[in-house]
């Protein structure tokens, strides 16, 4: 029966407990999350806990004590730099053990301990889980009227950022007809300038000057010359023909 055995022996004699119990304290300040049996890490909960209360205490009393249980420099300096600092105002409980089943050799239980405060995953969840905003019929108002100002300050704050911007978008959207208008004139301006080079290229098309041959008085010109090559072929044939009669009446 087990009556009066509130220390877990661990198999070990007392000084080889507490020498593997003080290692075990200072891998977890180290790393801040072990693997070790069941057995181990309860054992550790309660050896290292204290320790971790008493340096909330920064004085050279404490480091002593400390120091007296871990025997490790390094360790104490994670204690007194990062552990406290995280810790902060936490009343105890400063660890947590989840089970990771047997292991393969012996079927020995397995556990994983770790400092609460040093999981970033688990302290996001709570963080996001507090901001949250409940939806109830009681004091709804003020939920609601928070949740206005805190909008009202994000639009303030996006103003604030994006005021010289803003402004600037503002004065080119104010100056945007003067340039619409600007470059209408303009436009048009091209447009009687495009009209303008189309008059004077007709006109000088139009009025040829002295010395040019235009297109279609060379067109007149080469009609002519063909009208004249064949009235003449037309006058040397009639000629030819009468020729030949008068021969034909010499003859006869």
């Amino acid at each position: 029966m087990r009556h009066g055995k509130r220390i877990n022996h661990l198999g070990r004699t007392a000084p080889h407990r507490k020498a593997m119990l003080s290692n075990l304290a200072s891998s977890l300040l180290l790393h801040k999350r072990i693997n070790t049996t069941l057995a181990k890490a309860k054992a550790l909960r309660k050896y290292v806990e204290p320790l971790i209360t008493k340096a909330k205490n920064d004085t050279t009393h404490t480091r002593r004590a400390v120091f007296s249980y871990l025997q490790n420099k390094e360790s104490l300096k994670a204690l007194y730099n990062e552990v406290v600092d995280r810790v902060g105002d936490r009343p105890g409980g400063y660890t947590r053990i989840i089970k990771l089943g047997t292991r393969l050799g012996d079927s020995a239980e397995m556990a994983m301990i770790e400092l609460v405060d040093f999981n970033d995953f688990l302290t996001e969840d709570k963080d996001s889980k507090k901001s949250r905003t409940r939806r109830g019929r009681r004091g709804g108002k003020k939920e609601s009227s928070a949740v206005e100002e805190t909008v009202s300050k994000k639009k303030e704050n996006k103003t604030k950022v994006k005021g010289p911007e803003a402004k600037a978008e503002q004065e080119d959207k104010k100056e945007s007809p003067e340039a619409v208008k600007t470059s209408g004139a303009a436009e048009e301006e091209q447009a009687d300038e495009i009209k303008g080079a189309g008059e004077e290229a007709t006109e000088d098309k139009g009025t040829p000057e002295t010395g040019t041959i235009t297109e279609t008085e060379e067109d007149a010109g080469s009609a002519e010359v063909k009208s004249e090559s064949a009235g003449e072929e037309k006058k040397t044939a009639g000629e030819e023909e009468d020729g030949e009669e008068n021969q034909k009446k010499d003859k006869e």
